[in-house]
């Protein structure tokens, strides 16, 4: 069970030495300053534990581990022209540049370097970090770290952050993966809190994970499981949902086998966009001995191609078994606008969601990862805010997305989760399941289970995260997940119960007596024949005002003659030069005049109206027709429908529930109770 008060006092810890840069450094730059020094000391901690046992072994002659390679005791004496043995240390570093995934060749401790001359700190640090191997080099040079220490350098900071760390315990004997993750992520929303509100990055409350990996249901067996799976994260953070995906499928081991086993068959896969979140997460993966799957650098929403400046979607063509995420709220992708727009009749050809908001499009990149029905299918647990669930009108690129993931049976279940679970915002969010490979008694259908009540409140809050979800709370959403029946929490609907028309009506306006309503207008319009014919479809008769260079005319339309005609007619009668002209002529001459023109019609309105789809009915016209007549009281021109029905998805109001507001007397009764605590109050203040 994680101590949460034990790491909230380590991140405060922390946190009180981080704040005594301020003066040199801003807020916002301290993850790029201290988070790499914490990560430096984690990847030290791990190592000096791995030094110890190799120490142990090493003197333990009889040991295997000691007798494995006999020439490696040995090494060749430049000045005696003969081999000597290794000192202890030397063979502690040799073993660990062998056994392990990651090393450092140097004596450097970050301890030694602050006990050595102040003058060469800096030396012996940059030496330090040219020690380490490929693996940690790559993050380093992630964090940007040797750029980083030139600055704490001229800022003369560089030994106060280095002994901010260098005696902290940060080994997994004191701090497991999971409780490192929680001390990393708890710094990192202090440091950035601001900023996160603008980016929509919130850290995923491990609960929360828990739960979607649970609805997923891994067909996975850590005992007699022989196949691997595959899991991937389009926007992986420090790899929290990764790792505490697979943490839980270890849990479910009841052996040190079925551990080992699970540790080997799981494969983590995933791509951050940020290098500073990649390098947290290779190193943490690192740590773990992940070295199965693939962590990638690069924007998961582009294509991965020479022509593109930055790194794309490494995972292009790639299925998965499982795939889970917690994309950014309302990323904003308007900068790479023209990469997004090369996958538009690909990935994206369901739709493009706005440029403000590219959650969506990251479920489209998932999507297209599923494997296929003859190859077992896919899963998919990914948490939203609100806006996919219903942002977009019909035809529009939400809507559109929505609709290819609903008439293609994709989405199985959504789970509507208790708001102030995040550390940085208090907004509901919910779970969408999607599955490729539905069984039988789900086809066309989806479940939308009302989990609101789902929670307890956090002894201490973690910033704005006031609610938890308890083992109870977990198992009673699965428990609703299993059972995939209608209930007080939980209603069932078919897919194209999310469906409505989008119908464009023309009405003619009535006024208060109920008569025709009629208005004069300016006739935009180019003045010629076709305009005023359609205008004759719409309204009927009408009266056009037109006016022709300084000449005034009243013309009444009634679709016997032609406009133009009878505007010809007019000139020759009143215009004297005009007289001897042929209509032809006299329209022709038209053309080259300035004319305006307004028009007296009745009044119509044009309006949108929203029409839920009804799979029973075989008459859709019929149907449209009796709904626009129920809920339109004025006499109807015209309807056309959109070329495309919509889709939205509103879980608030399929679990409304109408609560009868107070009476009047109640609330005057209340009002005159607060008048008198106000006046209470007042004479209490005169008092003083």
């Amino acid at each position: 069970m994680i101590n949460k008060s034990r790491l909230e006092n380590l991140t405060n810890e922390v946190w009180k030495g981080a704040i005594k840069l301020r003066g040199k450094f801003k807020a916002k730059d301290y993850p790029s300053v201290i988070l790499p020094m914490i990560m430096i000391r984690r990847i030290e901690c791990v190592l000096e534990e791995h030094r110890t046992k190799f120490k142990a072994m090493i003197i333990d002659k009889d040991h295997s581990f000691a007798k494995e390679n006999i020439k490696a005791l040995y090494e060749q004496d430049a000045e005696k022209g003969k081999e000597k043995e290794l000192t202890l240390s030397k063979r502690i570093k040799q073993y660990e540049k062998a056994k392990l995934h990651f090393y450092n060749t140097t004596n450097w401790t970050l301890k030694s370097i602050l006990a050595d001359s102040s003058t060469l700190v800096e030396s012996n640090f940059r030496d330090f970090l040219n020690g380490f191997s490929d693996k940690i080099e790559e993050i380093i040079d992630k964090f940007e770290y040797r750029q980083v220490v030139t600055k704490m350098v001229k800022e003369k900071r560089l030994s106060e952050i280095i002994q901010l760390v260098a005696e902290e315990d940060f080994s997994p004997k004191r701090l497991s993966n999971i409780e490192m993750g929680y001390v990393y992520e708890n710094l990192l929303q202090r440091f950035s809190q601001d900023d996160a509100k603008d980016t929509g990055e919130h850290f995923t409350p491990r609960e929360i994970i828990r739960i979607m990996v649970d609805l997923m249901e891994i067909d996975f067996e850590p005992e007699s499981s022989k196949k691997s799976i595959s899991l991937y994260d389009p926007a992986c953070g420090t790899g929290g949902m990764l790792s505490i995906a697979k943490e839980h499928l270890i849990d479910k081991a009841k052996t040190p086998k079925g551990i080992a086993n699970t540790e080997q068959l799981v494969l983590l896969n995933g791509q951050e966009l940020l290098s500073q979140n990649y390098a947290v997460c290779k190193a943490d993966m690192l740590l773990k001995g992940e070295t199965g799957g693939n962590i990638t650098n690069g924007n998961s929403l582009i294509p991965h191609i020479e022509s593109i400046e930055d790194d794309g979607d490494q995972h292009a063509g790639e299925t998965f078994d499982y795939m889970i995420s917690n994309p950014p709220f309302g990323v904003d992708w308007s900068p790479y606008k023209e990469h997004v727009l090369k996958l538009k009749t690909s990935r994206y050809q369901a739709g493009i969601s706005p440029s403000n908001d590219g959650a969506l499009l990251f479920l489209l990149s998932m999507i297209e990862k599923m494997k296929p029905q003859s190859k077992g299918g896919s899963k998919i647990a990914i948490l939203f805010n609100g806006s996919p669930l219903s942002n977009g009108d019909a035809t529009q690129g939400e809507s559109e997305i929505r609709r290819s993931i609903l008439e293609n049976d994709l989405l199985d279940t959504i789970v509507m989760m208790p708001d102030q679970m995040f550390y940085n915002t208090g907004i509901y969010t919910y779970i969408w399941l999607l599955n490729n490979n539905k069984p039988t008694h789900k086809k066309d259908h989806v479940l939308i289970i009302n989990a609101r009540e789902q929670f307890e409140k956090e002894p201490k809050s973690f910033g704005n995260k006031r609610n938890r979800i308890t083992n109870k709370n977990r198992q009673w959403i699965h428990q609703q997940f299993t059972h995939w029946e209608t209930n007080e929490y939980c209603k069932k609907f078919h897919a194209t119960d999310f469906a409505f028309h989008k119908v464009k009506v023309t009405f003619w306006q009535e006024d208060e007596n109920g008569e025709p309503m009629w208005i004069t207008e300016d006739f935009s319009k180019q003045i010629n024949n076709a305009n005023m014919k359609k205008a004759f479809e719409l309204f009927g008769d009408f009266t056009v005002s037109l006016k022709v260079n300084e000449l005034d005319f009243e013309i009444n339309i009634d679709g016997s003659t032609a406009f133009e005609t009878l505007v010809a007619q007019l000139l020759r009668e009143q215009v004297t030069t005009l007289k001897d002209l042929k209509l032809n002529e006299i329209k022709k001459w038209l053309k080259s005049q300035t004319k305006s023109a307004t028009y007296y019609h009745r009044h119509y309105i044009i309006d949108n109206e929203y029409i839920p789809f009804d799979r029973t009915t075989s008459d859709k016209t019929a149907y449209i027709n009796a709904f626009l007549a129920k809920e339109i009281d004025y006499q109807i021109v015209n309807w056309q429908e959109y070329e495309q029905l919509g889709y939205e998805i509103l879980p608030n109001k399929y679990f409304y529930k109408y609560q009868e507001p107070e009476s009047s007397d109640v609330l005057i009764e209340q009002f005159w109770k607060l008048e008198a605590e106000a006046t209470q109050l007042l004479n209490e203040i005169k008092a003083l």
